[in-house]
C-alpha cells in the first residue's frame, strides 16, 4: 500500500490533533524549564529538547580584519519566543562557541546584551535620531510570541583562529506565574564564510576622508533591519558614508543650506575594482541640505548610483551621486580608478556624501552586505562624539572634532572602523 503524502492530507481529525500537540508542546515547555533543562555547558544533550527560544542567523558570518588589527565577526541572531504571550523569557547570557570544541569565542550579558538586543521593529536606544540608552543595566526580557534581534559584533584576540562552525548558547529563565525556571539551550549551528572579503582600492580620489556610519557600533548602517519581499535583511551592514575633510577638520564652509558649501560635493567617485557596470540610475534631483529629505520610493533610496559587478555574486554600489554626473553606461567594463560619477545628495541623503558598499545582488533591495577591506590607507585620527551624516549640516560649524586615534599610521588590507579619519 502506498504511503499517504502528509502534505495532501487535510482531514479535520489530524488537524485537531496537530493543534492539540502544539498546545501540549508549549505546556511541556513552560512546565519543564527547570535548572539544567535544555542543553548543558558542554553542548546539546542527547535527544530533542523543548526550547523557549528559537534562533536563526541572517547571514553566514564572515571574518574580516579592521584597523585595530583584530579579526571581527559581525552578524545577527534572530530569536523568537516559543511561549504564549503571557509568559516572558529573561535572556541572561548569549555565548558564541566553536561548535567543534564548544570553546567560547564571544559572549554578551548584562548591559552589553541589553544594548545589543531589541524587538523587531523597535529602534535600539541611542541609535540615529532616537533617545539615548538608559544609564543603568537592564535585563533583556522577551515577551511570549515576540521576535528580537541580537546584534553580534565579536572581536577575536590576536592570533585567535576563526572557528569553521559556530554555535550559540543561550541561558536565562522562563518567568512563569509560578516563579522563574532556569533554562539553557544551544541553537543555530552555522558555518563561517571562508572566501575572504574583497580587497579594494579607494572609491574616491586621494585626500583626507571621514569614514562615517561604518561597522561596528550602533549605526543605522550596521543595525538597519529591512523587511523586504517577505524576509528580513541587513542591506547596509558594512556600508560606509564618505565625507571629504579639508584643513583643520573642515567638512563644509559658508552656508550649510547650499550644496556647494560641502567639500564632498561633486568630488569624483572612482572604481575601487575592475568589473562590468550592471546598473546606472540618473535623473534624481539633489536634496537641499541640511533638512532631512522625505522618504523616497524604495527604488530611489540610494539615489543616482552606479553598480559594478566585480566577482560572481559581488557588486560594488556607489550611491547618492549628483544628477547628470554618471559617466558610464550599463554593460561598460571599467578599470580600477576610472571616474564613475560625482558625489551628490540624491535619494535618502541629507548632506553630500558617497555611500559605498559591497552587495550580493545587483540591486540594493533586497541584498546582503558582506565585509571588505582596502589595500592601503593611513589613519590620521578619529571623531569621538557621534556626528551623524543626517545632521552634519546642523552642527554649529562644519569642523569635525578630530582627536588622536590609537590606530594611527599606515594600514594594509584592513576595514576602516566607524568615525575614523583617514587618508587615501
Amino acid at each position: 500500500m502506498a504511503e499517504r503524502d502528509p502534505r495532501k492530507h487535510t482531514g479535520r481529525g489530524p488537524l485537531r490533533r496537530g493543534l492539540a500537540t502544539a498546545a501540549l508542546a508549549v505546556g511541556l515547555l513552560a512546565a519543564s524549564t527547570a535548572p539544567g533543562y535544555g542543553t548543558g555547558p558542554a553542548g546539546p544533550e542527547s535527544g530533542p529538547q523543548f526550547t523557549p527560544l528559537t534562533a536563526a542567523v541572517m547571514t553566514e558570518p564572515a571574518p574580516f580584519t579592521a584597523t585595530d588589527g583584530r579579526t571581527h565577526l559581525s552578524y545577527e541572531l534572530l530569536t523568537t519566543s516559543a511561549l504564549p504571550g503571557s509568559t516572558r523569557v529573561r535572556l541572561d547570557r548569549v555565548e558564541v562557541r566553536d561548535a567543534r570544541t564548544h570553546r567560547v569565542v564571544g559572549s554578551l550579558s548584562g548591559r552589553a546584551l541589553a544594548d545589543a538586543a531589541n524587538p523587531v521593529g523597535d529602534p535600539l536606544p541611542g541609535a540615529d535620531g532616537y533617545a539615548p540608552a538608559p544609564p543603568a543595566p537592564t535585563p533583556t526580557v522577551i515577551p511570549g510570541s515576540q521576535q528580537w534581534v541580537i546584534w553580534l559584533d565579536l572581536v577575536l584576540d590576536r592570533g585567535q583562529r576563526v572557528p569553521k562552525v559556530l554555535e550559540h548558547h543561550l541561558s536565562g529563565a522562563v518567568l512563569a506565574a509560578s516563579g522563574p525556571s532556569a533554562f539553557e539551550e544551544t541553537v543555530q549551528i552555522t558555518p563561517t564564510d571562508r572566501t575572504g572579503p574583497l580587497n579594494l582600492d579607494a572609491p574616491v580620489r586621494p585626500g583626507t576622508w571621514y569614514s562615517s556610519e561604518s561597522c561596528c557600533g550602533n549605526t543605522h548602517h550596521r543595525r538597519g533591519l529591512a523587511p523586504i519581499d517577505g524576509r528580513f535583511d541587513v542591506p547596509q551592514r558594512f556600508a560606509i558614508d564618505w565625507y571629504r575633510v579639508g584643513e583643520r577638520g573642515r567638512t563644509w564652509e559658508g552656508d550649510p543650506a547650499r550644496l556647494t558649501s560641502y567639500l564632498s560635493y561633486r568630488q569624483p567617485v572612482v572604481a575601487a575594482a575592475g568589473g562590468r557596470v550592471v546598473e546606472v540610475r540618473d535623473g534624481i534631483p539633489d536634496n537641499v541640505p541640511p533638512v532631512a529629505p522625505p522618504i523616497p520610493p524604495i527604488d530611489e533610496t540610494v539615489g543616482n548610483h552606479v553598480t559594478v559587478e566585480v566577482a560572481p555574486g559581488r557588486y560594488l554600489l556607489y550611491a547618492h551621486l549628483t544628477p547628470g554626473s554618471p559617466r558610464v553606461r550599463e554593460g561598460d567594463h571599467v578599470e580600477p580608478g576610472r571616474v564613475l560619477g560625482l558625489i551628490g545628495n540624491s535619494g535618502n541623503s541629507t548632506t553630500p556624501h558617497l555611500h559605498f558598499q559591497v552587495m550580493t545582488t545587483p540591486e540594493f533591495f533586497p541584498t546582503d552586505s558582506p565585509p571588505f577591506t582596502f589595500r592601503k590607507f593611513r589613519v590620521v585620527g578619529r571623531v569621538e562624539p557621534r556626528v551623524w551624516d543626517d545632521n552634519l549640516g546642523l552642527q554649529p560649524t562644519g569642523v569635525l572634532p578630530i582627536t588622536p586615534s590609537p590606530y594611527e599610521g599606515t594600514h594594509h588590507v584592513r576595514y576602516p572602523l566607524d568615525r575614523e579619519v583617514l587618508e587615501f
